[in-house]
């Protein structure tokens, strides 16, 4: 059975792992479009693949960055 992927179950030192995972494949996802866009000969559904993954973790990173910083109450 897959690991639950709801955030609110997970503990913030899980999270903070998790998040460094998903900056450090943000990166190389990054890496990765530009060296194929360079290229020239690239393919651009790949590319276009690429960068919808890169997105979702976009979103991924947002959405644990929201959780492990606190709200501050004015």
């Amino acid at each position: 059975m897959n690991a639950p992927s709801d955030i609110s179950m997970k503990t913030d030192d899980v999270l903070r792992v998790e998040l460094e995972v998903f900056r450090r494949e943000h990166r190389d996802l990054d890496e990765a479009i530009r060296a194929l866009q360079d290229k020239g000969t690239s393919d651009q559904l790949t590319i276009q693949r690429l960068k919808k993954k890169k997105l979702l973790l976009k979103d991924k990173i947002a959405l644990i960055e929201d959780r492990l910083t606190p709200d501050i109450i004015a």
